[in-house]
């Protein structure tokens, strides 16, 4: 069931799910779920190494060949103007404080703050951007490169059986990160957050979802036969990865900052192939959650970037507001305002800002692959 605008109505209900479960990690309300919010960012990863590498494998499909610039304007264009123009407003209390550092700054502004600050220095939750950012950028000049000097190929016989080398390279790559997490919380474990953030740490989340991306894309026949036949044996692996999540805090877990991320991703990456090969899955998110629960979740799914971004000073501000002025009886009362307004702010800076500069975009850039592939990740 695809929309007239050629968006995957799954997708978004993932994306909502995922900026969902980040407002409850960020506003106290149920401890299980503050608790467990923090994956919400660990599915947007996988999420995000699908829908982008997935841009660039359908223009390779499309065109024999990858632009990077092209695409790293494209993707600008997207990431750059809401968290810029919003960002004034994460500095105010740091002015007005007169607390100000100029590394932390220049930092945030160039998305090396995961490595520089830990988290982002006057926008904490941005961390994940710059992870992001690295991400785009390494897989559209890797890629690039590869393919130009002909040390990879993407596309395999049908009937190939095992691992292509870009499977083996991916899996390779997420090993070491694995080995990098042990190796880094073993040697530094005083060093939490920044094991927590630091992008060598944390990529192959997004890798996972490349992974999930270079097969639909790629050997899409071969991941349909590996699903159905271990259908109830994978979506009981995604359960078991999962469940842990609402029991421990990961900064100081051990097991959470090195095999638990990557249980997530595993999880997460069966789930998205679910999401992709169920050919009624909408029907059966309607019929567990109702129509209008899914269109809500998938509505703010879409905004789900926007929502990202502004959050946290709608958090903090209503906090501050109900600190004063003692309006809000609750945590209940204080924790709908904040979500509320979070989702209201983020619809309205897609549908205003973001849609404004998609357009310029399109205008001046416009994408090289027409139709699902372009719009499913926008």
């Amino acid at each position: 069931m695809k929309s007239k605008n050629y968006r995957l109505r799954e997708l978004d209900f993932l994306r909502g799910v995922a900026i969902l479960l980040v407002l409850f990690r960020h506003q106290l309300l149920f401890s299980f779920a503050h608790t467990m919010g923090w994956i919400g960012v660990d599915l947007f990863f996988v999420l995000s190494g699908f829908l982008v590498s997935g841009l660039l494998f359908r223009e390779y499909s499309a065109t024999q060949k990858i632009q990077p610039g092209r695409f790293l304007i494209r993707r600008g264009f997207k990431i750059y103007p809401i968290y810029y123009l919003t960002y004034f407003f994460y500095l105010i209390p740091i002015l007005i404080s007169g607390k100000f550092n100029s590394i932390g700054f220049l930092s945030d502004l160039i998305f090396i703050q995961n490595y520089t600050w830990g988290f982002g220095y006057a926008y904490a939750a941005s961390w994940s951007l710059a992870i992001e950012e690295h991400f785009y950028f390494t897989i559209a000049i890797l890629l690039w490169l590869a393919l130009k000097n002909n040390w990879i190929k993407l596309i395999v016989e049908p009937e190939k059986k095992g691992f292509s080398q870009v499977e083996k390279i991916i899996l390779l790559i997420m090993t070491l990160c694995l080995v990098l997490r042990i190796f880094s919380n073993k040697m530094y474990p005083e060093n939490h957050v920044l094991n927590f953030t630091m992008t060598h740490l944390r990529i192959d989340s997004l890798l996972a979802g490349v992974l999930v991306s270079y097969l639909f894309n790629f050997r899409i026949q071969r991941l349909k036969n590996i699903f159905s036949k271990n259908k109830m044996a994978l979506l009981l692996i995604a359960i078991a990865g999962i469940c842990w999540t609402p029991f421990i805090e990961p900064m100081h877990s051990f097991f959470a900052m090195t095999i638990g991320f990557s249980l997530l991703y595993v999880s997460f990456g069966i789930l998205l192939i679910a999401f992709l090969l169920i050919n009624d899955i909408n029907l059966k998110l309607n019929k567990i959650f109702s129509t209008a629960v899914v269109n809500l979740v998938c509505k703010i799914g879409y905004c789900s970037y926007s929502i990202y971004i502004i959050h946290s000073i709608v958090i903090v501000s209503v906090a501050a507001l109900d600190i004063k002025y003692g309006l809000l009886k609750n945590n209940y009362a204080e924790f709908v305002l904040a979500t509320l307004l979070s989702i209201v702010i983020g619809i309205i800076l897609t549908r205003s800002i973001e849609r404004f500069f998609l357009k310029i975009r399109d205008n001046y850039f416009p994408g090289k692959v027409n139709g699902i592939a372009r719009k499913i990740a926008e």
